[in-house]
This record gives structure tokens, C-alpha cells and sequence, in this order.
């Protein structure tokens, strides 16, 4: 059990929890008289003891230490090992070439870590800095680190709890609790004990929580929890202690580098050996492995990676999603199951009421959200005329005005400022032309108010209409309103409640909480001007009706959940509301489609081992009254399944699931900082279709990545078959068809830069019919690792060819090696038209994406300068070509994409 139980033990000195005790027991338990709190001595001693209210200090790295963490790359170690031996060697432009590269891919991994901000900073912003409390028998202000167990704590409206609170007195307190367990609305809290030790941390109602807000009333508690030791305490523990999963793309890319550090070591330990048996000069042994090296790795595959994730994360921005880490953008497409909110995420955040009982017929109320926009339409669907439907228009008017809600405008959009389902009966009222304004200047006078309370569960109004009448009007609860009622409003006529009556409107009051719906129940009476100073003027009133209301799913969640579900995707919920609300909202949306998928609670979890929970999250679709330890166990539990869990949250309470999922969505609108700081995607809009959206988008990401990450490795393939085929096929005193900086020059520039445009290809036609990528899949699946074996063997060999042929044909070295360099550029283009697709270039227009064939133009005038100028003779070692060699070479290395991809074509041979 979550709590006190288990975090403040010690504090009160007994296994009891505090919310059991009544307020003196945990006054004598902590040692303190209510009357005159604690003496100085005593809270010097507590404070030694207890230490400081605040939250624990986490330790940062600094930054220079996370600079240098970026060099533990196997891919840049080999590259820097690589740049030492060509400066031994004398190559020095090769060194400060190969050098800058590992520098600049180091510079930009480390950026992305060191923007990210400290989740535990925020999270000590919320505490309030100062606190009044009771010292000595006399108020004094202190600031809220100095507050110890069993201090006095006296709070009142618009105050920040600066520690845990056992409430001894509480008049009409109301606490928003919001962003600790997720209750929409404010609590009402009260100083009575509560039966019940296992009662979950929403439903603690004379409990008070540090870095909550009182939003209304004013009393006072007995500090029973500081810093480290109280639920907020507690939340940061777990904070710290949940730790962010490697992502599915950080893990396949460690699995690449490992993959390609062996084939280097290996080909190098070839031409090494072949080198020694044919007695080579250790200074042309180590130039070749520097080549090798060089052209085993894709050295721009971090950079790519960075920018195609960039470009990515600036599209979902435009769908409203923000990617606060680069890597969760990729993440988002592996994604398994969302485990989601259901206030705000999955619904509106606006309560509404959606049904009523007026004048004994069943009202539908349309519109959406605070809108005033909508109907009340009957049974049979026809659209109520209010001033016919005379019970009806006076229920409504009764709501509006007994109502302390109203409706105002923000941001240009219709908003309630007050309660928020008062709010929803201003709303049903303003639908029809009603409201307290409206009545105010048709002459009706408030008199006197008795303000809604948890003890009456009622509010009440008395009010003199233009006709001189004096009524009473009065909403609650329907079993207090219904108590205290005699008579009833049915088809125009007010009827004495029978006992048949009676059961006909519990039997309403029962269908709407069937439905999840929330009731308030609306009466009036006539009063005397005598009846004015009664001390319970509530009695013998008249039924008006009953609002049924409820925070309804957004329109477009449905498609979206269904779209997920298509996807392979599982929509689970996870909210502190209660489970028949959860299960009615999960039923209507379609995350709950039969019965074999299970609705848990958070006493149900408490009950459960590890083991069993990892078996039962497997059909568990909704969990309701769940605490931040059982979101954390729902998605260790889901990983330990293999899945890749998404969870989406808000409050404080959600930050260390957010952490710990494997990508953390927060709400952008209405989550706290610290909410946002754990996640790595913040929704701009709250709105869980967008979460769909960007997984759509994260899918997208991943096959434009697996298209580069072909590209690039049959690049790398035909590079070091081209190195390879010269050692195998020239016998005792091989020659380098292509030098170090000439792979350089491929890898970043002819090849890498119209590679880097396959990150704008558009979305596959099956992209969400697809299964979700199952978390220990590799990057070679499904014929790739063939296709790039193949396809860059033969590139290689033709270009070894084109070397081969101009020093038959009596060419220089240097002509050689400038016809083999432009042979490989040209051959990568070629191929690059095929990497765009899953099938072949024969089905895809070459016209489909714009940027590539600028990025393609731009390759090859750049690579043309690389030869036809003094600059690129320099630095490459290039010479000119004749226009004949140029472009007999550029139509020979068209053969192998184009012949390999008609037989594939005709086969359909996925290998090739």
C-alpha cells in the first residue's frame, strides 16, 4: 500500500495511518497540543532529526564529462583511431578530415543531451517558500524547509501546502489535487476520520498534500509528513529511481556498430594477411586499412540519423505533437500499446451534461464542451420548444441561477470560470436562451445564498421574482434532494411523491449512474417572507428534474483508437477516476470491446505479486484509482512482456511512469512542468488522436531510416569489395582503386547528401496496417541484409572493373582512380532510386520526391567539381576526365540497379 504506510513510518510512531485516526490521536502520536504547536526547542530537536522540508538534491553531470561520454562510440573510436594512424602516416589532410567528422558527430549527440532539463528541479519549484504555522501558542510565518512533524499548519484560499497534512479543522476547504492524483475537480475535505487504511490516495479526504493548492475555504493540520517523506517526496524517489529504457533505435544502432566494427576488424585482418604473404611495406599496409576502415563505416550514419529524426520531429510539431528527445521520435513507430489519461487525453476536460430528467420525459442534450451551442431533443428525437416545455425551461432556469459558475471567454473560446460541472449547467441552461444574467435583468433579485458544503451536499438560493414571489431554489445530490422533496414537477403538474413516484425517479437516478453519469439533482418551493431566517429552509421542496453529466470522449478519439487497434497497437487506460466511469468512457471509445478485457483498480493491484500482473496486463484494458507506484509496476510490467509502452500523464504523479515508459507523452496544456520535463513528447493539443498521429509519423521515420541505412551500407559494402577485389585480383603489388579521402568524399557528400533526402519520402500505402516492430527486431530483416550484401558486392566489382580496364588501357593511377571514383558515385545514384521503395524503382515515379532529385543535381555538380578543378585535383588526387570517359562510365554503373531490380521485378525475389 502506497502512502504513509510506507513512507512515514517512523513519523507516527504506529502502524495506524493517519487519515484512520481521529485529529487527537495523531496530536498526541506526534507529541503536540493543537492549541499552542510546537515550542522551538522541540522543533530544533525534530528538525535535526527529520532534516530540512525539501526535496533531495539530485547529482548532474557536468557538461565537459558529458562530452566526452559521446566518444565511447565505437563507430567514432575507430574513426579517431583511424585518424591518429593517418597523421602517423603523413596524411594529414586525411587525418584533420576523418577528425572533424568524430568531432562533429560527438558535438551533436552531446547537444541533444545536455538540452534536456532536470525532471527534479521542477519539481522542488512546485513547494511553497513560505508557511504559517502555530508555534508557542502564537502564528508565526516560517519558511516551509522549516517545518517538522507536528507542526500546526494553518492554510486558507489561494495557499500551497508546504508539507503532508492531517486536517483537524476544515471549513468548506476544497484542495485541487489535480496534478498529484488526477482528480479533475477540486476535493472537498473535511477533519473526520476515515474506516478505511487501504483507501486509495484520492480518496484520502482529510488529508492535505504538499505542493497542492487550496483553491477555496480555510483551516488548519498537523504536519505528519516533510520533505523525502511525503507523498510529493515519495513521487521523486521514484522518480529517481525509474531509469529511461534505451530506445528501440539506440539499441538496433549499438547492435549495427558492433555488426560493423567486426566486418572492418575482419576485411582488414584479410588484406593485412594478404599483404604480408605478398611481403607488402607496412606504411602501404596501414593506408590500406585506414581505407578499409574508412570504408566499412558509414561515418555520416549518426549525423543522418540526428537530421532525419530532426526533420521528423518538426513535422509532428505541425501535428502538435513536440519530441523533447530526438530518439522518441523513432520510438513512437515501435510503439506496442499506449497506456493512456482519460481526462482531457481521451476526453474533453469539460463536463457536460449530457442527459436530463425534466417533467417526467428523458431529455438527449447535444453540443460539445463548454459550447452553448445544442438542443435537448426527447425520446422519439424531436427538438424541445422551451417555452411549451414549460418543467423543463423552469429546471433550467433554477440551475443557472443557483450557480456560483459562469461563463466567460478565452483565448476566443467559450470557458467557465468556477466549478466545473456548475459549470456544465450554465452551459445546458445558455443552450436555450437561459441565464443568471438574463434573469437578473428580467428583474429576479437574490435575496440570500447558503453556499454548496460536503456536509449538506446541497446549495441553495432564495430569490423574489418580478411578480413579487419569494422561492427557493435549490441542486445537490439526488438522494439528499429527493429526502427532503414532497412533491414532484410531472407534465405540467406538481404531484405529491408516492412510493411508485419515488421508485420511478431512483430508477432515473440509477440508469444515469449505469451510464457513468454524474447526478445533480435541481428543486424549488415558494417561501413566505417569514421562512427567510429559517435555520433549514430545504424542506418539503418541489423535484425539478435530474442533470446527468459527465466529461464526454473527444469526437475524434474513436477513429483513433480504432486506428491504433489497426495498427496492432493495444489503447489501454490508466486514471485516477473510478473504474465504472473509466469502463463506461473505454466501452464508447472501443478500448473495452468484450469482456474478456479486464478492468483492475488500484486495491486490486496492491493485492497482486509482479508475476501476476505481468500476465494480466496482457488483457487488462482499463485501470482506475491507481497511484504513481502502480503506473510505474503497469509499464515495467509491459516491458518485461516485450512490449514498447507509451504512457501519457499530466500531474506529478504520472512523472516517474513517464520516465520510465519507453516514450513518455505529457500534456502541453494542462500538465505540470514536471509532467513535462519527464516525457519525451509534450502533446500541444492534449489530444490522444494526436498521439496516433504520431506514431503514423514515427513509422514513417523508421522506414526512411531503414531506406538510408541501406543506402548507406551498400556504399559501404561496394567501397570495401572495390578495396578487397584489388587485393584478391592483382596479385603480389595490389593498387588503391579509390583513396581514403575519395570514400570520405562518397559517404558525405555524393552519396550522403541525396541519402539524407530519402528521410522526406512519404508514408508507405500499408504503413498502419502493419504490426507494431517487435522490440528485439534488427535492422536486417526481411531480405535487407542480402540486398545489401549482393547490390554492393556488385557495385564494388564493377568499379574495381573501371579501375582495372583504364590501367590495362595505359592510364596514369590517378586517371584510373578518378574513373573508378566517378563509376561508384554514379552507381550509388542509380541505386538510390531503388532504396526509395520496398519493392523496386520501376514502380515509383523518380518524380516523387522533389528534394532527392535536387539533392541528386547538387551530388553530381559537386562531384564534377571534385575532378574539373585545381581545388578537387588537390585534395582527392583526382585528374580530369574526358567527356567520353564521363559518361561511358555514368551509363556502366546504371547496369547493376537496373538489371538487379527487373529481375526482382520478375521473380520477386525479396533478397534482391
Amino acid at each position: 500500500m502506497s502512502g504513509f504506510a510506507q513512507t512515514t513510518p517512523s513519523v507516527l510512531g504506529n502502524a495506524n495511518a493517519p487519515w484512520v485516526l481521529d485529529g487527537r490521536a495523531v496530536a498526541e502520536n506526534l507529541g503536540v497540543n493543537p492549541e499552542t504547536g510546537l515550542n522551538p526547542d522541540e522543533v530544533a530537536k525534530r528538525l535535526s532529526t527529520h532534516g530540512p522540508n525539501r526535496l533531495e538534491e539530485t547529482a548532474t553531470v557536468p557538461p565537459w564529462k558529458m562530452l566526452l561520454r559521446q566518444f565511447a562510440s565505437p563507430l567514432l573510436i575507430i574513426l579517431i583511431a583511424g585518424a591518429l594512424v593517418s597523421a602517423y602516416t603523413g596524411h594529414w589532410v586525411d587525418a584533420i578530415a576523418i577528425f572533424a567528422i568524430a568531432v562533429f558527430n560527438a558535438f551533436i549527440s552531446f547537444w541533444q543531451e545536455y538540452k534536456a532539463e532536470q525532471s527534479l528541479a521542477a519539481l522542488r519549484e512546485m513547494s511553497a517558500p513560505q508557511a504559517f504555522v502555530r508555534r508557542g501558542g502564537e502564528i508565526v510565518e516560517v519558511p516551509a524547509a522549516d517545518l517538522v512533524p507536528g507542526d500546526i499548519l494553518r492554510v486558507k484560499a489561494g495557499d500551497i501546502l508546504a508539507a503532508d497534512l492531517r486536517f483537524v479543522t476544515a471549513s468548506r476547504m476544497q484542495v485541487d489535487e489535480a496534478a498529484l492524483t488526477g482528480e479533475s475537480e477540486p476535493v472537498d475535505k473535511h477533519a473526520d476520520p476515515i474506516e478505511d487504511e487501504d483507501v486509495v490516495l484520492a480518496d484520502r479526504l482529510n488529508m492535505g498534500f504538499m505542493s497542492t493548492q487550496v483553491t477555496g475555504g480555510a483551516g488548519e493540520g498537523i504536519v505528519v509528513g516533510t520533505g523525502m517523506e511525503t507523498e510529493v517526496g515519495h513521487i521523486a524517489a521514484l522518480m529517481s529511481s525509474a531509469k529511461e529504457p534505451k530506445t528501440p533505435l539506440q539499441l538496433k544502432i549499438e547492435g549495427l556498430s558492433k555488426v560493423l566494427i567486426m566486418a572492418a576488424l575482419i576485411v582488414v585482418a584479410i588484406v593485412i594477411g594478404i599483404g604480408v604473404v605478398n611481403g607488402m611495406d607496412a606504411a602501404e599496409m596501414l593506408n590500406t586499412a585506414i581505407s578499409l576502415s574508412v570504408a566499412a563505416i558509414p561515418e555520416g550514419l549518426p549525423t543522418v540519423v540526428t537530421i532525419v529524426l530532426t526533420l521528423g520531429s518538426q513535422n509532428m510539431v505541425a501535428s502538435n505533437a513536440l519530441a523533447r528527445r530526438l530518439s522518441s521520435v523513432e520510438t513512437l513507430g515501435a510503439t506496442s500499446v499506449i497506456c493512456s489519461d482519460k481526462t482531457g487525453t481521451l476526453t474533453q476536460n469539460q463536463m457536460q451534461v449530457m442527459q436530463c430528467w425534466a417533467g417526467g420525459k428523458d431529455w438527449e442534450v447535444t453540443g460539445e464542451g463548454f459550447d452553448p451551442h445544442g438542443e435537448f431533443r426527447s425520446e422519439d428525437g424531436s427538438v424541445a420548444e422551451i417555452e411549451a416545455e414549460t418543467d423543463l425551461r423552469q429546471m433550467l432556469a433554477v440551475s443557472a441561477y443557483c450557480n456560483d459558475a459562469r461563463m466567460v471567454e478565452a483565448d476566443g473560446r467559450p470557458a467557465i470560470q468556477g466549478n466545473p460541472t456548475e459549470g456544465a449547467l450554465v452551459v445546458a441552461a445558455a443552450k436555450v436562451g437561459i441565464s443568471r444574467e438574463k434573469l437578473t435583468e428580467a428583474r429576479v433579485e437574490a435575496l440570500q445564498q447558503f453556499p454548496f458544503d460536503s456536509t449538506r451536499k446541497m446549495m441553495s438560493v432564495f430569490a423574489r421574482l418580478p411578480d413579487g414571489r419569494t422561492v427557493l431554489g435549490a441542486k445537490g445530490a439526488p438522494d439528499v434532494i429527493l429526502s427532503r422533496a414532497s412533491h414532484v414537477r410531472m407534465a405540467g403538474e406538481t404531484l405529491e411523491i408516492s412510493p411508485a413516484l419515488r421508485e420511478e425517479i431512483e430508477a432515473v437516478i440509477d440508469s444515469f449512474g449505469e451510464k457513468a453519469l454524474r447526478t445533480l439533482a435541481v428543486a424549488y418551493r415558494e417561501v413566505a417572507e417569514e421562512d427567510l431566517d429559517h435555520a433549514d429552509p430545504e424542506q418539503r421542496i418541489v423535484l425539478l428534474g435530474i442533470h446527468g453529466i459527465m466529461d464526454p470522449p473527444r469526437s475524434e478519439v474513436p477513429i483513433a483508437v480504432s486506428e491504433a487497434t489497426g495498427a496492432g497497437i493495444r489503447t489501454v487506460m490508466i486514471t485516477g477516476d473510478h473504474a465504472v466511469t473509466a469502463q463506461a468512457i473505454a466501452e464508447q471509445i472501443g478500448i473495452r470491446t468484450s469482456d474478456a478485457q479486464t478492468v483492475h483498480t488500484g486495491v486490486e493491484l496492491d493485492q497482486m505479486s509482479d508475476q501476476d500482473l505481468k500476465e494480466m496486463v496482457q488483457h487488462a484494458a482499463v485501470f482506475a484509482r491507481v497511484t504513481p507506484e502502480h503506473k510505474l509496476r503497469i509499464v515495467n510490467a509491459m516491458q518485461e512482456n516485450g512490449e514498447v509502452a507509451a504512457m501519457t500523464g499530466d500531474g506529478v504523479n504520472d512523472a516517474p511512469a513517464l520516465r520510465a515508459a519507453d516514450i513518455g507523452v505529457a500534456m502541453g496544456i494542462t500538465g505540470t512542468q514536471v509532467a513535462k520535463d519527464s516525457a519525451a513528447l509534450v502533446l500541444l493539443d492534449d489530444n490522444f488522436s494526436t498521439i496516433v498521429t504520431a506514431v503514423r509519423e514515427g513509422r514513417r521515420i523508421f522506414d526512411n531510416l531503414l531506406k538510408f541505412i541501406r543506402q548507406a551500407l551498400t556504399a559501404n559494402v561496394a567501397e570495401v569489395s572495390t578495396i578487397l577485389f584489388a587485393f584478391l585480383l592483382m596479385g603480389a603489388d595490389p593498387l588503391l582503386p579509390i583513396t581514403p579521402l575519395m570514400i570520405l568524399w562518397v559517404n558525405l557528400v555524393s552519396d550522403g547528401l541525396p541519402a539524407l533526402t530519402l528521410g522526406f519520402e512519404k508514408a508507405e500505402p500499408d504503413l498502419m496496417q502493419r504490426p507494431p516492430r517487435p522490440r528485439d527486431d534488427n535492422l536486417f530483416g526481411g531480405g535487407m541484409k542480402e540486398r545489401i550484401l549482393i547490390r554492393g558486392t556488385l557495385l564494388g566489382l564493377l568499379t574495381f572493373y573501371v579501375f582495372q580496364e583504364f590501367l590495362e588501357r595505359g592510364a596514369s593511377l590517378e586517371h584510373a582512380q578518378t574513373a573508378a571514383f566517378m563509376t561508384l558515385i554514379f552507381a550509388q545514384i542509380w541505386h538510390i532510386f531503388d532504396a526509395r521503395t520496398t519493392s523496386t524503382l520501376y514502380r515509383k515515379s523518380p518524380l516523387g520526391n522533389r528534394t532527392l532529385l535536387g539533392a541528386v543535381s547538387i551530388s553530381i555538380l559537386l562531384s564534377l567539381l571534385a575532378i574539373y578543378t585545381g581545388a578537387g585535383h588537390f585534395v582527392l588526387g583526382t585528374v580530369s576526365l574526358p567527356l567520353s570517359h564521363l559518361l561511358g562510365v555514368f551509363f556502366i554503373a546504371a547496369l547493376p540497379t537496373l538489371l538487379l531490380s527487373a529481375l526482382k521485378e520478375m521473380f520477386g525475389l525479396k533478397w534482391l
